[in-house]
């Protein structure tokens, strides 16, 4: 991999525009909540296959003002199409119906996920749905399945969170978009490192062979451990092979 934040940039650039050729799709379509991740996949899309290709949509739910006035932000910045859905009435029609008023915060917080997926794919005509969970959050289960890992491509899939955060700077993203402490929006005062209760530095640098300390090390290995199933193809059932094995 390039060490270089704009060689690493264009390269990513370029397999982006191979694989929406490749889809014989006219562009993409993204989810901007405000935070860097989304922000990066946006402007390398937009890079790419041209601002007018790329369709960012934001979808609050039951959001704070913050993330809407970020991802106006970054749409302005881009100059990409942008459009606002509020799918917080969806989200109490939708608790309400499936009996979901008073569920665990996390409940919700999934569910909103899968929602905002769901309106993605809806608007997905002739476009591929663009993911933006990096390196770091797959490989410790910090996403959802079906939500914000349900995607067509991924072009931070393989980059650690510092690695984003340097390909923003050499994108010239706005300052206040690079320097946001990482948070899904899921609830007032949630970020991403104080819900799973370790850094992202210290994932990386646990992944990439250091020692983070004994509680971050612990903590991350329960995190893999808890998250195998998420990384894994859905198992299907081969009766002829299973039968064979069993007989």
């Amino acid at each position: 991999m390039p060490s270089d934040a704009a060689a690493l940039a264009s390269a990513a650039g370029e397999w982006i525009r191979e694989t929406v050729r490749s889809a014989s799709m006219t562009g993409v379509v993204v989810g901007l909540s405000g935070g860097l991740d989304s922000a990066v996949s946006a402007a390398l899309a937009a890079r790419a296959l041209g601002a007018g290709a790329v369709l960012g949509m934001a979808l609050p739910c039951g959001s704070i003002p913050e993330d809407l006035r970020d991802a106006e932000l970054v749409a302005e910045h881009l100059g990409i199409p942008f459009r606002v859905i509020d799918l917080t009435p969806a989200l109490d029609a939708l608790a309400d119906t499936a009996g979901l008023r008073g569920a665990p915060g996390v409940t919700l917080a999934n569910v909103k996920s899968r929602l905002r997926m769901t309106v993605l794919y809806a608007h997905s005509a002739g476009r591929l749905v663009l993911g933006t969970s990096n390196w770091s959050e797959i490989l410790v289960g910090y996403w959802t399945k079906w939500g914000d890992g349900a995607a067509d491509l991924l072009p931070l899939a393989r980059l650690y969170k510092s690695e984003v955060r340097a390909v923003a700077e050499s994108l010239g993203l706005p300052a206040r978009i690079v320097e946001r402490i990482p948070s899904a929006g899921l609830w007032p005062g949630q970020s991403d490192e104080g819900e799973m209760g370790v850094t992202y530095d210290e994932i990386e640098t646990f992944f990439r062979g250091g020692d983070p300390g004994s509680r971050a090390s612990a903590r991350i290995a329960e995190m893999v451990r808890a998250s195998e199933h998420k990384r894994r193809p859905v198992p299907f059932f081969d009766a002829r092979e299973w039968m064979g094995r069993h007989a």
